[in-house]
């Protein structure tokens, strides 16, 4: 199951600004789990138009536009990845 955890606001070296969502996978430890005991995965990201997005760390995120030769390089200033 997967659950929108947050979104991050990013901008490119040209200031365009990019929305990118972070998304966390949550699968059930046990089935028979009663108290719902669950395991957290590893988050993904995407733009709100869908384009993939990558964590490169340290405040920066790599997105793929189709269309675009090279993927563009994005920065936040968001703490949880700054």
């Amino acid at each position: 199951m997967e659950h929108h955890e947050k979104t991050l606001m990013a901008f490119d070296d040209f200031g365009r600004e990019y929305m990118i969502d972070v998304f966390t996978s949550n699968k059930e430890l046990n089935e028979m789990a009663q108290g719902g005991a669950i395991q957290g995965g590893l988050p993904t990201f995407r733009t709100l138009e869908g384009h993939t997005a990558t964590y490169l760390g340290g405040g920066e995120f790599s997105v793929r536009v189709p269309g675009e030769g090279e993927a563009v390089t994005v920065r936040t200033d968001d703490p949880d990845y700054a």
